[in-house]
């Protein structure tokens, strides 16, 4: 038995300095998310965002009316688990309710709190997660305050958020947040990050996070800068799913296309999360049915994977916003 682990030890150190082995990186979980230990399928979300541009009638031919049934269709062929929606009407709400029985749907109008304005509506899937908490908070000075604006902001702006629990694999509860920040204030976009940064740690309390949204605003501004890291720094707080899986710059990642089909411009739409996650794919669905877009912004897609055990690794901010 001694002779076995002598000889063993011997091969060990041979393959390691004949370079045909190596010891573990203790950092490799920083670059090579990939290789962490295999997880049940179970802890892969399919989490997609979609802007569905509000039913308005000036949009003519590209009406809700005309074009809700290629919405579902596009929804029904990405299967998402996680489904945050932006500029959602009650009517919109109610026939996406009507389209996707296996979903459960949690919104509130932007106006009064209720079903006036447009929501932030997210979908889960029933047969997937508990849904143990839910809230909506406005991006204001008055965040509890229905209806409240501040900052410039041209339109009212708020978050709905939840607490899920999986029904399978690692059971860890995490929360899912859908926001839609201010298109014309800069200040309310950057003063909307501050909060939303506050609001996570206030109300996830250090569990995993998925965020979705139409930001309004591209990667190289101060609201992305708050939210999500740099690949090199590692004191940032929340992952871009779409860059982590496309880590090189595009030309052709523009997402608000305004019915033309258009590939450049900004890429305003992400899903972001808490390293608690790692992104195994994203993507932009430029699909069209027919020669006709399902909205005016493509949906954003992302496969993450929830890792066993792990700890959010960002820190807790402290900025009270200026």
């Amino acid at each position: 038995m001694r002779k076995a682990l002598f000889l063993a030890g011997i091969w060990f150190a041979s393959a390691v300095l004949a370079g045909c082995g190596s010891l573990p990186d203790p950092y490799s979980f920083l670059t090579r998310p990939a290789a962490r230990k295999r997880v049940a399928v179970s802890d892969d979300y399919r989490v997609m965002s979609f802007n569905l541009r509000t039913a308005t009638f000036i949009d003519a031919q590209n009406h809700w009316n005309h074009r809700k049934d290629l919405v579902v269709r596009s929804i029904k062929k990405f299967s998402p688990d996680l489904l945050g929606t932006q500029e959602c009407q009650a009517s919109q709400a109610r026939y996406l309710k009507g389209q996707l029985p296996g979903y459960q749907f949690v919104g509130a109008g932007r106006n009064n709190g209720k079903a006036d304005g447009e929501m932030c509506g997210v979908f889960f899937r029933n047969d997937r997660f508990i849904k143990l908490d839910e809230g909506h908070f406005w991006l204001s000075e008055t965040p509890d305050r229905p209806g409240s604006k501040s900052w410039g902001s041209a339109f009212k702006r708020m978050v709905t958020w939840v607490r899920l629990a999986p029904r399978g694999g690692t059971r860890q509860v995490f929360y899912f947040f859908n926001t839609h920040m201010d298109n014309s204030s800069e200040m309310a976009r950057v003063q909307g990050a501050w909060l939303l940064r506050r609001k996570i740690d206030q109300i996830a309390d250090g569990r995993p996070v998925i965020v979705t949204g139409d930001f309004n605003t591209d990667s190289d501004t101060t609201p992305y800068q708050l939210l999500v890291r740099g690949p090199q720094d590692w004191r940032g707080y929340l992952i871009d799913s779409y860059r982590q899986t496309n880590p090189i710059p595009g030309l052709n990642e523009g997402t608000r296309h305004s019915f033309h089909g258009k590939t450049t411009g900004d890429r305003i739409d992400w899903i972001i999360a808490t390293n608690n996650f790692t992104t195994l794919d994203a993507d932009i669905d430029r699909t069209k049915y027919n020669g006709q877009y399902p909205s005016d912004h493509f949906p954003v897609t992302a496969v993450l994977r929830l890792l066993p055990g792990s700890q959010f690794a960002g820190h807790r901010s402290t900025h009270a916003g200026g």
